[in-house]
């Protein structure tokens, strides 16, 4: 984690708001009291204080009735304070087998690398079912950093693997391909057709692995 950004936010309770925001695409001040122990008038004004610091902006988010209610969202500038698993130096070092090796160089180097993970994964994943699978591959991607989950069929568009982070989103905002490999990947691990959906608004990033029982 970035320690200069933790010592921006100072309190235990702004980084508990982060993290709870973090796996949602937003939520209003009441249900943070919802999920947190914490009073209305404390969550508002940590919430008003990391806005001002640029780590969330807000959003109206529409209601069936009445007006539209204001929610809170992570802002690009918090992604630092989450695992990642790539840095400058990997990027530098695919710049320079581009040098050397030409244009394609690293792609195919991160073909490679992403077709040894998909072999590994093939080789250990449990599960006789496609859906034991799927949950097995999400533990193994939250221990990795993706805040990774199986989400059953009750979500809307069917059972999938949930994420809200990615490690390697420097990386994969670099070399767009990487989408397309981790959409192999996964569909190796489960042994089925998968889609890949990516979103991303303000600070939140979230990629759903759809597939089919």
């Amino acid at each position: 984690m970035n320690q200069q950004l933790l010592s921006e936010i100072g309190r235990t309770q702004r980084l508990e708001i982060l993290n709870t925001l973090k796996r949602t695409k937003g939520l209003s001040v009441n249900e943070l009291v919802g999920k947190m122990k914490m009073s209305y008038m404390g969550i508002k004004q940590h919430c008003l204080t990391l806005e001002r610091d640029g780590y969330l902006d807000t959003w109206r988010r529409p209601q069936k009735m009445g007006r539209p209610e204001m929610v809170y969202r992570l802002t690009r500038r918090t992604h630092d304070l989450f695992p990642c698993d790539s840095n400058d130096f990997t990027l530098e070092l695919l710049k320079s087998i581009k040098e050397v090796y030409g244009p394609n160089g690293p792609e195919k180097m991160l073909f490679n690398v992403f077709e040894r993970k998909t072999a590994a994964l093939k080789a250990k994943v449990k599960g006789d079912t496609v859906v034991e699978r799927a949950k097995w591959l999400a533990a193994q991607r939250e221990k990795e950093g993706f805040m990774s989950q199986y989400v059953g069929e009750e979500k809307e568009g069917g059972p999938q693997i949930l994420e809200c982070h990615s490690p390697i989103l420097n990386l994969l905002d670099q070399y767009p391909i990487i989408g397309r490999l981790e959409h192999d990947l996964v569909a190796g691990a489960l042994g089925t057709e998968v889609r890949r959906e990516e979103t991303r608004t303000s600070g939140l990033y979230e990629c759903a692995f759809y597939f089919s029982i």
